[in-house]
């Protein structure tokens, strides 16, 4: 058995995270069929797990540019509040491809800020992502009482603006439904789940999920992406070998905001929304940046991390205590399953652990016949809380993050 586990650990990073998923995919199922809770693995749930956690992937994307750079960025929040702005002005007079743009340019304009502040005028990278967030906050609740108010006779949203069509695959789609009506052990239950990432797509959905492996090519794969990570890992270094350290370093911040404004976008374009509402970011970029400490700055791990969000908040949303309370069940057995593989590898602390988190959430789940409604909605943030803590141990950050860095210090 030990020699199975470390064979899987030589196993390239995307078969280990499919065999991870196929583990995550058969607790639900175990848990669907011992709970009849048939939310948990619908695919109503996986397509609102997309629509809710696409915001929080541009804005994870966001984060992963500024701070391979080298560039904290706890502006994201506001950056994305001033792309829900930009989107709502550009799609009220241009169409939904407007509202894109015009989330993409409010957010980079952001970014910019953000950019001279740190970069220029080194300014502590905190204090200036808190003043970004604090003066796109303010400037949005301006422009929409000047822009908005005049329009919509409400200071505080804007008209509706048109949505995108929304399309399926053709074929796939229709062949998933039909396994899902079926009701089979875990193959229903992985088709449900696999539906909802195919059907009621729209074009900044499609975006959204090819910018994951688009930036990966650009930040791993290019020479461009070597020297904007060097000025994250060492900018001192990078500069005696002739990278404009400045340079890549305005690049990466600036596309920062403006992926973070295609998330303010995204919410904007929601098809339940489709319009500026005052406060409709709701903490959304500082979940992305936790999504993408979670995937440890890597654009698979922060996909991941921005998908476990969205469907705690989906299946929050659409089932409410009953289905967080199955979800629970779930936990307990990826819990044992952590516990055993660790005992496996003989980590007896880090399986005692698991073991002791897998006792206290059965505890929890057999005490009570569901979660309370005030709690279930903070369910997505304690979920995120959690992994987060649980994943701490392995992270590793670019060396530089944060540090100030004045051209010509390496001369």
């Amino acid at each position: 058995m030990t020699a199975l586990v470390e064979r899987v650990r030589t196993l390239p990073g995307w078969a280990r995270s499919a065999l991870i998923a196929t583990g995550l995919v058969l607790a639900l199922s175990i848990t669907v069929t011992l709970t009849g809770q048939t939310q948990l693995a619908s695919s109503g749930t996986s397509q609102a797990a997309v629509g809710l956690g696409l915001p929080i992937l541009f804005a994870a994307l966001g984060g992963l540019w500024s701070e391979r750079a080298g560039i904290i960025n706890i502006g994201l929040e506001g950056m994305m509040v001033l792309g829900t702005w930009g989107a709502a002005w550009a799609g009220y007079y241009g169409g939904p491809w407007a509202a894109m743009l015009g989330g993409l340019v409010f957010g980079g304009l952001g970014g910019l800020v953000h950019a001279v502040a740190t970069i220029t005028f080194h300014v502590n990278h905190i204090v200036s992502g808190v003043a970004v967030t604090l003066l796109g906050t303010g400037l949005t609740k301006y422009l929409a009482t000047l822009v908005f108010a005049p329009l919509s006779q409400n200071p505080r949203q804007s008209p509706r603006i048109d949505g995108f069509t929304e399309f399926s695959v053709p074929g796939i789609s229709e062949g998933l439904a039909a396994v899902e009506a079926q009701q089979r052990v875990f193959v229903s239950d992985l088709a449900g789940l696999l539906s909802g990432l195919v059907t009621g797509l729209t074009p900044i959905v499609v975006l959204g999920i090819v910018l994951v492996p688009v930036s990966y090519w650009a930040l791993w794969r290019t020479a461009f992406g070597l020297r904007l990570r060097s000025t994250g890992e060492s900018p001192v270094a990078a500069e005696s070998l002739g990278v404009h350290v400045v340079a890549h370093r305005y690049v990466a911040v600036v596309t920062s905001g403006g992926l973070a404004g295609l998330g303010g976008a995204a919410l904007v374009l929601n098809s339940a929304q489709l319009g500026y509402l005052e406060n409709q970011v709701g903490g959304r970029g500082y979940i992305g940046l936790a999504a993408m400490i979670f995937g440890n700055w890597r654009p698979a791990g922060l996909l991941t991390g921005s998908a476990l969000f969205g469907y705690v908040d989906g299946l929050q949303l659409r089932a409410g205590g009953e289905a967080v309370h199955a979800l629970l069940y779930t936990a307990t057995l990826v819990a044992v399953a952590g516990a055993v593989l660790w005992a496996i590898r003989r980590m007896w602390t880090a399986a005692a652990v698991a073991l002791g988190a897998g006792v206290l959430v059965y505890t929890v789940y057999w005490t009570i016949e569901s979660v309370p409604s005030e709690f279930a909605s903070y369910a997505p943030q304690l979920v995120t809380l959690i992994v987060l803590a649980a994943a701490s141990q392995r992270l590793r950050p670019p060396a530089w993050l944060g540090e100030p860095y004045r051209r010509g210090e390496g001369s």
